[in-house]
């Protein structure tokens, strides 16, 4: 067996390969590309090879060049392997060694090697959010207009039909005009980009199980559920509720020693967007849901609202680990009925691919 570490960057890699026993067979740096690399893959053969790399920049198209290759691959967490490997020397010779002679000794700190099919739906929900943060900093910058002018804004939706009529009456100054035309044109056209993605995650998850039995839970809609589902995707890799909830990052974080435990703030450590769908899902929450409610009213009293948000964030991903593990649904929140399932997933359908742009997240 040969062991190969690859410290991959986005132009130029170094690949390290060592034997059974720890020996170096090659060390070598290259402008990289596919080519490159198999013909590295073919100095080595007959023996069979083993690569680890770590999960960086662009990673994907490496993958799925060790996958056509049959190459088994090893994916090294960065944090992990940093902590593991730190030395007086770092460069990137050192760094593809390590990563090999982890790989050698079973140390290797793994992460999950995302498919394909799953690298692509999280790049569509991912996509999704980000318009969607794009456009929001649009619309603060339109009301901060409004502000600097001094125009009240006496609607709750300027970018409604009355608050548009509201933004063609004013009179501003030529430089600030301008920009007001250039954020409007800017919005509408992303409304229309993200109406488009809406359409397509439609596509993407119709008929998908997991989406039917995520959205009864409070605050989980058709989107949010489709974030759920994308970023986690097989649920079977992780062994509770908890470990899910800190691969989201929404674990505290803490510091043991002997007698002594001192925990801190949510680590942030794993799927931003999971951890924000969650946090986003805590926000939609009202009195209605009274489990929920009633679970976050006390921690709100005790230690504020936002700390009661995030714990809420993470009881309704537990909610969401358990739907997504039974084919019954969670418990408390089960799927509905197959009639009442069939009108309400198609309205929900409809209302997020309806030409206005509006939708049920």
């Amino acid at each position: 067996m040969v062991y190969l570490g690859v410290d991959l960057h986005r132009k130029v890699s170094h690949v390290v390969a060592l034997g059974e026993t720890g020996e170096m067979i090659l060390n070598r740096r290259f402008a990289h590309d596919r080519e490159a690399f198999r013909r590295v893959f073919g100095e080595l053969e007959p023996e069979p090879v083993t690569v680890a790399f770590e999960a960086t920049y662009g990673w994907g198209w490496f993958a799925d060049l060790l996958a056509d290759a049959g190459i088994e691959a090893h994916m090294a967490h960065p944090l992990a392997t940093k902590a593991i490997g730190a030395g007086r020397v770092k460069n990137d010779a050192v760094d593809a060694a390590m990563l090999a002679h982890l790989l050698r000794t079973n140390l290797l700190p793994e992460a999950w090697i995302a498919p394909p099919e799953v690298r692509e739906a999280r790049r569509l929900v991912r996509m999704r959010a980000s318009l969607v943060r794009i456009r929001s900093r649009l619309k603060c910058q339109v009301h901060a207009l409004c502000a600097d002018a001094g125009v009240p804004v006496p609607v709750s939706d300027l970018f409604g039909r009355t608050g548009r009529e509201l933004l063609a009456t004013l009179v501003l100054r030529p430089i600030s005009a301008g920009r007001l035309a250039a954020h409007l044109r800017l919005i509408d056209d992303l409304g229309r980009e993200i109406v488009a993605a809406d359409r397509e995650i439609v596509a993407t998850f119709r008929g998908d199980e997991r989406i039917r039995r995520l959205t009864p839970i409070p605050g989980i809609g058709v989107l949010t559920a489709a974030t759920v589902v994308a970023e986690v995707w097989d649920v079977g890799r992780f062994e509770s509720a908890d470990r899910l909830a800190s691969w989201a990052g929404l674990t505290p974080t803490e510091r043991s020693s002997a007698d002594h435990t001192r925990r801190g703030r949510i680590s942030k450590q794993g799927s931003r967007w999971l951890r924000w769908s969650m946090v986003e899902a805590a926000t939609k929450i009202g009195r209605s849901a009274v489990k929920l409610h009633r679970f976050a009213a006390p921690i709100a009293e005790r230690r504020g609202t936002k700390i009661a948000r995030v714990a809420l964030a993470r009881r309704i991903l537990t909610l969401a680990f358990y739907a997504l593990r039974d084919e019954r649904g969670c418990r408390d929140y089960p799927p509905l009925s197959a009639p009442s399932r069939r009108s309400v997933t198609a309205r929900s359908l409809l209302v997020m691919a309806s030409p206005d742009g509006r939708n049920i997240d």
